[in-house]
């Protein structure tokens, strides 16, 4: 089945705009319009959400903006910077999400992320951190993954949901409401077919394709066969300037798994001498298959570090070329690294060292097989409250320096949230006699504390005069918890007095 993504920037230009001008720029809630000819005109070709929402859109003319809005910022459009700057953001999309993407100017991108969507734990994982991600930098984004782009496209713009993932099997419904122009037709065709009663995409899908094409040309149909996956749609990919990458064509189309197995270890033996001329090695690695019909089916594999071992690299891509459909065949196969780094080599000594086992290439298996973002190891973090001082780091990743605290013990599991428990405690400072925890009485036999952590005032202005005090503690069956009150046991300000379970020992 097919993932494509159509990400959807309604204010790209503005956006853009405004961080370029950084301190300098309009208020986010000031309308701004940017403003360009057309013929002889001056029109607006881009407004931002604040300018949207009182009447502006782009088309409009300058002057009629300015009529209905006397204090509105109006800057000159910049279309090629927009551009160039749409390219960078699918250049770096391209080492991050897919290995193919193709612009979608002047506001759009599309992902094909089939057989890449694992390393960022599935299709909707990979849309919630793209769009994470630009609202970092101020940038407003719809994304929409379906079987076919068109659907995708249509979703994107002119949906209910900024972030949805269509099933194959939901795809009819989930368009058929949509409005015409959510066909990618021009303004002519929509309205000659508004005035025949048409006015969603279910509407002209029930027309008969004959009346269709004889009246308005082929293009209605074939709108229509691409927003439904009934027909393949071809893009250009994108490259990145700098990337390394090797191709092989073929005289025949080829199909079979253990061709397409064969050629690919080839491939990757091509790739590993322009690494090593390099001097790089590849954290990344993309595998095009461009088939007879125009269809480009792709592989994408991470590593956990720099590599040019062509064996293991050969092993992770030919794990996944049954995921791979030939069609009527392959006659071109493309491998590139879009992500390298530096290649550092470990010295290895024989005169009594203890080999330390070189774990990276499970990491690239299991990464591969479950997702890249499913591995971790844990790491010390600078924090006094427990649950900020453990944080995730890749599991290739050099050791941290920081230590957590030796002079009080810490659970070996830490809950993320910790639970409220009922308990009886003589205040302020003896720990609690008995306490219920899952509908269970359980009588306190040994205890240790109080250990006092304050609230970190520089994070949370909440947090300034709160207090937790913790006590490890034994009941009667020798099981060990860790819990806390919240506050000193004496003044409100410092906490609500309720009691929390936190962690467990062994």
């Amino acid at each position: 089945m097919r993932q494509v993504v159509s990400l959807f920037l309604p204010t790209w230009p503005t956006d853009r705009l405004r961080r370029r001008l950084g301190r300098s720029a309009p208020p986010p809630d000031a309308a701004l319009v940017l403003v360009g000819m057309e013929g002889n005109r001056r029109v607006l070709t881009a407004a931002n959400t604040a300018a949207r929402s009182i009447g502006l859109h782009a088309g409009m003319a300058a002057t009629q903006a300015q009529a209905l809005v006397p204090d509105l910022t109006m800057m000159d459009a910049e279309p090629e910077e927009d551009r160039q700057a749409l390219e960078r953001l699918a250049i770096w999309s391209l080492r991050r999400y897919a290995p193919i993407i193709a612009l979608d100017p002047p506001d759009g991108l599309m992902l094909d992320i089939t057989g890449a969507a694992h390393a960022h734990g599935g299709a909707l994982g990979v849309l919630r951190d793209i769009l994470k991600r630009l609202a970092e930098v101020e940038t407003a984004g719809r994304a929409v993954c379906a079987p076919a782009y068109g659907a995708a496209h249509a979703l994107a713009r002119y949906g209910a949901d900024p972030v949805r993932v269509v099933d194959p099997l939901e795809l009819v419904g989930a368009i058929g409401a949509l409005p015409l122009a959510a066909l990618r037709l021009d303004r002519a065709t929509v309205l000659s077919l508004s005035k025949l009663g048409l006015e969603t995409i279910a509407d002209l899908e029930a027309m008969p394709r004959a009346s269709l094409a004889l009246r308005f040309g082929s293009m209605p149909g074939q709108r229509l066969d691409q927003a439904y996956g009934r027909a393949s749609e071809p893009f250009e990919p994108i490259a990145a300037p700098e990337r390394i990458e090797v191709e092989r064509r073929f005289v025949e189309p080829i199909g079979a798994p253990e061709t397409l197995a064969r050629y690919t270890r080839k491939l990757v033996d091509q790739l590993c001498q322009q690494l090593e001329e390099a001097g790089v090695g590849a954290r990344r690695l993309d595998l095009r298959f461009h088939r007879v019909d125009n269809v480009i089916e792709a592989i994408r594999a991470g590593l956990a570090r720099p590599s040019r071992d062509a064996k293991q690299m050969g092993r992770l891509l030919c794990d996944r070329i049954e995921t791979v459909d030939p069609g009527f065949g392959i006659e071109r196969m493309l491998l590139a690294a879009p992500a390298v780094e530096p290649l550092s080599f470990r010295t290895i000594s024989n005169l009594g060292d203890v080999p330390v086992p070189d774990v990276a290439a499970l990491v690239d298996i299991l990464g591969n097989r479950v997702g890249e973002e499913r591995l971790y190891r844990y790491a010390a973090r600078e924090s006094d409250i427990p649950e900020r001082s453990v944080t995730r780091i890749a599991p290739m990743a050099d050791p941290t320096l920081l230590r957590w605290p030796e002079r009080w013990p810490r659970p070996a599991r830490l809950f993320a949230r910790p639970a409220p428990i009922d308990t009886m405690a003589l205040l302020p400072d003896h720990p609690p006699v008995h306490f219920v925890w899952r509908g269970i009485r359980r009588r306190v036999k040994q205890a240790d504390g109080p250990e006092r952590i304050y609230g970190e005032w520089h994070v949370s202005e909440a947090e300034w005069l709160s207090v937790r005090d913790y006590f490890l503690i034994e009941d009667e069956t020798g099981a060990r918890y860790w819990v806390f009150r919240q506050g000193d046991g004496m003044d409100s300000a410092t906490g609500g007095q309720g009691w929390f379970l936190h962690g467990l020992f062994g």
